[in-house]
Parts: C-alpha cells; sequence; structure tokens
C-alpha cells in the first residue's frame, strides 16, 4: 500500500513538473514574441495602442485643462480614451501620439480673455487681467471722466477676440473731464475812451481786409447793406441780423475792443480794432462782455443780442469798416 503511494505521488510531481515547465516555455515564448500593452478605443473604436496608459492619459488631462496655445483656458473633449490590456507583438509599436492627435480633433478649445465694459457695454478686448488693470489705471491717472463707468470683465468663448493696445484702448476711452465754464459778467461801463466813427461814408466795393472773419451770430438777414427805411435818416452802414435776445456775440477776429458802451442810435456798442485799420462794430446789444483797451481772441463771446437804441425788435446791428469807410458785411460773411 506504502509502496502504491509513494509510485502515485512520484507520478503526479513528474506530471507537475511537465506542466509548470510547459507554462515557463510558454511564458518564455510569449515574452519573446509579445509584450503586454493596452488598447485604446474611442467612442468604441479602436484607435492604436499605448504601453504606458498612465502616461497618455495625463498628456490628454494636461491638453484638457491647460490648451496648447496662448489664451486657451480649457478644452471640451466629449469622449475620453478607453483602454484594454492585450499583448502586442513585438516589432509592431504604439501610437500614442496618433492617439494625442485624434483625441485633440474631438476637442472644443475655450479661449478666456478679457472684456474692457463701459456702462456694462463691453467695448474691447485685450489677451490677460494685467493689460485690462493697466487700461483700468492709466484712466484713472487721466482723470477720464467716465472712471466711474469703466469695468473688466473676465470672458471664455470658442473664438478668440481681436486683441487691442492698451496705449489705444486708453486713447479711445478716454474722456476729457468737461471746463469750468467761463461766466461772462456784464459791463457796467456806460462809455469808453477812443473816437467811434460814426459817419456814413460806405463803400459799394471790396476791400482786402487781410484776416478772416467768423458770424458773430447765426440768424436771419433782416436789414442789408445800404438800405434805406423809415427808422433812419441815411443809407444802412451795416447790416442787421434778427435772433432772439441774449444770444452770445462772438468776436469775428481777434483784435482790441476801443469802445464799450451806449453810442446814440446804436444803443450799447462794442468796437473791436483788428489789423489793417480794419474795425467790426457790434450794436444794439442788451449787455456788454467786453471793457475798452481788453484784448478778445476771435470767437470769445464780447455781448449779448438785444434791441437797445434805434431799434424794432432784437437783432445784431454788424458792422465792418476799413479806415474808418464802411463795407458790405455780406462781402465777407454770410
Amino acid at each position: 500500500m506504502l509502496k502504491k503511494l509513494l509510485l502515485h505521488t512520484r507520478r503526479s510531481i513528474r506530471i507537475i513538473t511537465l506542466i509548470l515547465l510547459s507554462i515557463l516555455i510558454i511564458i518564455g515564448l510569449v515574452i519573446l514574441f509579445y509584450r503586454p500593452t493596452y488598447k485604446v478605443y474611442i467612442n468604441g473604436e479602436q484607435v492604436g495602442y499605448t504601453e504606458n496608459k498612465s502616461k497618455l492619459q495625463s498628456k490628454i488631462n494636461d491638453y484638457i485643462e491647460n490648451g496648447d496655445s496662448e489664451n486657451v483656458a480649457y478644452v471640451q473633449i466629449d469622449s475620453l480614451p478607453e483602454y484594454e490590456m492585450c499583448l502586442l507583438k513585438k516589432g509592431e509599436t504604439a501610437n500614442d501620439d496618433e492617439i494625442f492627435e485624434k483625441v485633440k480633433s474631438q476637442g472644443t478649445p475655450y479661449y478666456r480673455y478679457y472684456a474692457i465694459l463701459e456702462n456694462q457695454e463691453e467695448k474691447m478686448y485685450v489677451s490677460n487681467f494685467t493689460e485690462a488693470e493697466t487700461v483700468v489705471n492709466s484712466l484713472k491717472e487721466k482723470e477720464s471722466n467716465n472712471i466711474d463707468n469703466i469695468t473688466i470683465a473676465e470672458k471664455y468663448d470658442t473664438e478668440l477676440k481681436d486683441f487691442i493696445s492698451t496705449e489705444e484702448a486708453v486713447a479711445k476711452l478716454y474722456v476729457e473731464k468737461p471746463k469750468p465754464v467761463e461766466v461772462k459778467v456784464a459791463s457796467t461801463s456806460s462809455s469808453s475812451s477812443g473816437y467811434v466813427n460814426t459817419a456814413t461814408t460806405i463803400s459799394g466795393g471790396k476791400a482786402s481786409l487781410g484776416i478772416s472773419l467768423i458770424r458773430p451770430v447765426s440768424g436771419v438777414i433782416t436789414s442789408r447793406f445800404a438800405a434805406s427805411s423809415r427808422i433812419r435818416s441815411s443809407a444802412h452802414t451795416g447790416l442787421d441780423i434778427a435772433t432772439s435776445t441774449g444770444t452770445p456775440i462772438k468776436a469775428a477776429a481777434s483784435g482790441t475792443v476801443s469802445f464799450s458802451g451806449t453810442k446814440g442810435s446804436y444803443g450799447k456798442l462794442v468796437v473791436i480794432n483788428h489789423t489793417n485799420g480794419v474795425q467790426t462794430y457790434y450794436g444794439h446789444c442788451s449787455k456788454l462782455y467786453v471793457s475798452a483797451g481788453q484784448k478778445v481772441s476771435q470767437g470769445e463771446t464780447i455781448a449779448a443780442v438785444g434791441s437797445t437804441g434805434n431799434s424794432t425788435g432784437p437783432h445784431l446791428h454788424l458792422e465792418i469798416r476799413i479806415n474808418g469807410v464802411a463795407y458790405n458785411p455780406q462781402n465777407y460773411l454770410y
């Protein structure tokens, strides 16, 4: 009985030994001709092999979180790879790069940028927060009138906006604060030094002034140069432009005030001396804002329209004289 047991044991050991030896041979052959790897699937379709799925997946995860170009915030990928352990014949290679490109082709990149808003309306875009902050700080330093309405918003989109430089953004957004309005005070002077020529000497020609003029007021011409009227005893030496009382009268050209006060039928009158013997007269004013001897600039407010003196309604009586001779203002204005 013992003999039979020993014999059976020996046979079992031999069989087990043969089995183990066969397994080792098979393993050796597999190692010789195959290597362990992973099949990779996307949407159920096999796209290749990878020997290191952790490394490949880490590369894909980094791409999803950061993208691969400037301003990409993240990439949305709907289908991630799936892996299956397998044996790959030696001589056949893994294709991690191709798999990665396949994943990228299915991704949608989202870009991060910064919008600069005025009154909650997007005005322009810059690539990063530092640039946006620089624009806002520059507007603060310049005391832009709209700085309280300027804000920054972080934005994400599948399309990248056109960016603008910080210098150009500041130039486009800057709004200058309104300058204090100078309030003119009416002159209390009723006379002036200097001689005022009120002669009715007129010329129908057109002489060169040597200076450029602007319209003192806008309005309707109610009486033209050299016209006769029942309210005057001689030909009209100027041009009447009707407009509302109080309308600002501006200097037609720069010069020096030679008279500011009341003068007979002219009512309240301002006379300005220019170069080349040229003078401009502004009559029937309601208020005078300049004094004799004062220098004025072209376009500066010198008086207000009225109906003082020999007048039937609010208007400006404008004269242009050269060496005392009155010329038709319509040769130069209106």
